[in-house]
Formats: C-alpha cells, sequence, structure tokens
C-alpha cells in the first residue's frame, strides 16, 4: 500500500470523506476542524498554571522596582546631570550672543551711545569714590572750587 500512496517519491494526497485533502501523516489543524469540535476539545485540555518565579516574587525586588518606578516617574535628574545641562545651555546662550554680535555692525547712533553710557558709567563710578573718601577731603576739594570760582570772577 505504501508504494501506491507514494508516486515519484512524493506521498499521494488521500480524498477525505469531508472533502478536504490530506497527506497521510498530517496532523490536522486547528483551520481544518470544525468550530464546535475545536471548542470542546478546549474545555477538556488541563490548562497549565503559571510558575511563580520565586526572584520577582520576593519582598527585596519588588521594593526594588517600585521605587524604580517612581524615580522613572518623576523624571528627576541627579543634581551632576543637571548642573552639567545648565552649563552646556548657559555656554550655548553666550556663544549665539557673541555670534550675534560679532555679525552685527554698530551704527553711528549706537557708538555714540555707547559712549555716552561709558561716561555716565564713569561718572557715577568717580562719584561712589567720593562718597568713600575721608570727610577733609571732601571739604579741601569744596575749598579749592571756591577759590577757584572766586579767582575766576
Amino acid at each position: 500500500t505504501t508504494e501506491k500512496m507514494m508516486k515519484n517519491g512524493k506521498p499521494r494526497l488521500q480524498l477525505r470523506p469531508d472533502g478536504i485533502r490530506r497527506r497521510p501523516g498530517h496532523t490536522p489543524q486547528p483551520e481544518d476542524q470544525p468550530e464546535d469540535q475545536s471548542e470542546d476539545e478546549d474545555e477538556n485540555l488541563i490548562k497549565p498554571k503559571k510558575l511563580i518565579n520565586p526572584i520577582s516574587e520576593s519582598r527585596s525586588h519588588q521594593e526594588l522596582h517600585r521605587e524604580l518606578l517612581s524615580t522613572h516617574k518623576s523624571v528627576e535628574k541627579p543634581e551632576l546631570q543637571r548642573v552639567l545641562e545648565s552649563r552646556k545651555r548657559d555656554q550655548l546662550i553666550r556663544q549665539r550672543k557673541q555670534e550675534e554680535e560679532a555679525h552685527r555692525t554698530i551704527s553711528p547712533l549706537e557708538a555714540e551711545l555707547l559712549r555716552r553710557h561709558k561716561k555716565l558709567e564713569e561718572y557715577e563710578q568717580q562719584q561712589q569714590e567720593n562718597l568713600k573718601a575721608p570727610e577733609f577731603v571732601k571739604v579741601r576739594e569744596n575749598l579749592r572750587r571756591t577759590s577757584v570760582e572766586k579767582n575766576q570772577s
């Protein structure tokens, strides 16, 4: 019978009464079976239980996992990383400002404003120095001014 089933070294397909052709030794797949039959077989099968992993069930593992989740949710970065990022950000801002200043040409109006601003800063700095000077130095300067004013008049 094996010779009849084999033709040119290949197994012959057999025609079943349900009209489905199958090779000999072919195990029917779930799609080959009618739906009501597969449901009955599922009910009769013993379903395996999920095995307990002793590592993931341990209290220390659960606490570590909970801590990792909480730190991940809070998205809190380490202090060093935050400092490095802020320095990098500041450096980029300074670099952009320098590039903008290098590309920008100064107009005559801006040059005059800068000159007046510097002159004002020098005057304010001189006033600060005068405030720090001792009393007798201030009186002496006032006397010189009054004597110079009398001589000019």
